[in-house]
């Protein structure tokens, strides 16, 4: 013969009280929602989404960054890319001065001829002035110097021989947002005593070195300076060869400098769409269905309400009156 378990009026009270203590901890869990916006206040409310949000956190600081670096990787190349044209545009210029002088045979100083080497000293200077422009105070054309210039006002390179500036601009991308002075402007070539052709360095460089790598156009500027005022059509004529070898590398640089920029664009546009999907995704985790949870603030109150009122009527003691 099984007999009934026994309830107490302890019992009752006790599974009364806690009861009524789980009402109000969902009640509290809802104002809570609704005050901050968040559905995850502590990472007790939903384990897994608190380890899936907090990913979906460092993805959104990793795009942030991206974006930040193709900012500055566009600034960079842009600036780069402007100079690099004004530049083209002042080699075609100085290009035809020099033809004009060569077309003449190059024979006398004539004041046209001196007139066009005064005109091309104004065009180096500047050229000079391009090739010394900055991006945040610092030379783009001078690789990672520290110094505010990457030539001095003689046109030699004074900026770092080597190195690249790279730039993070998405998962595994880098791109390099610099162009040192010779890529752009030609290497520096000097005669030693014995006739050879040698680097700012002094060490020889070879024939084929030279015809890969065009002499500096500044130093091509000043033999053709110098071959208008003495009248020399062969040093014009070479003038106007080195010119053109010189407009070529500007043109090759400013296409390359221009695939970059592109690419740099792209990706930030790409770091910008993830980080909007990621953003949303975030949100989808974290922020609250703000009716939903009124509606479910407002639920759970009408419930201790009417907890409240039932457990009056099963249990009179005056803490229950109390408590309504």
């Amino acid at each position: 013969m099984s007999s009934s378990p026994r309830v107490t009026e302890s019992s009752v009270r006790t599974r009364v009280m806690a009861s009524l203590q789980r009402n109000l901890n969902r009640s509290q869990q809802a104002t809570d929602q609704i005050s901050s916006g968040k559905q995850l206040n502590r990472p007790s409310d939903s384990p897994t989404g608190t380890v899936t949000a907090l990913q979906l956190r460092g993805e959104v600081r990793a795009n942030r960054r991206y974006s930040t670096n193709a900012d500055d990787a566009a600034g960079r190349l842009g600036v780069v890319q402007d100079n690099l044209q004004h530049s083209q545009e002042l080699v075609t210029v100085a290009r035809n001065l020099t033809l004009e002088a060569s077309s003449m045979g190059g024979t006398g100083t004539s004041e046209a001829n001196k007139a066009r080497a005064a005109e091309l000293e104004q065009i180096k200077a500047n050229l000079v002035q391009f090739a010394n422009s900055r991006y945040l105070d610092r030379p783009v054309f001078g690789g990672s110097t520290p110094d505010h210039e990457a030539y001095d006002a003689t046109g030699r390179y004074i900026g770092e021989p080597a190195g690249e500036t790279m730039r993070a601009i998405g998962p595994n991308a880098k791109v390099r947002v610099d162009v040192r002075g010779p890529e752009a402007f030609g290497t520096d070539y000097l005669v030693d005593a014995s006739g050879n052709y040698v680097d700012a360095d002094g060490n020889p460089v070879a024939e084929a070195d030279r015809v890969r790598n065009p002499a500096q156009l500044f130093t091509v500027l000043d033999d053709v300076i110098d071959a208008m005022r003495s009248g020399d059509s062969d040093a014009l004529a070479t003038g106007l060869t080195n010119l053109d070898k010189a407009s070529d590398l500007l043109k090759s640089t400013l296409s390359d400098v221009g695939a970059r920029y592109n690419r740099v664009t792209q990706m930030k546009q790409s770091a910008e769409d993830r980080l909007m999907s990621v953003s949303s995704q975030l949100s989808d985790i974290e922020d609250v269905d703000l009716p939903k949870a009124i509606m479910e603030l407002q639920l759970q109150q009408t419930s201790y309400q009417a907890a409240l009122a039932a457990t009056a009527k099963v249990i009179q003691p005056s803490l229950i009156d109390f408590l309504r």
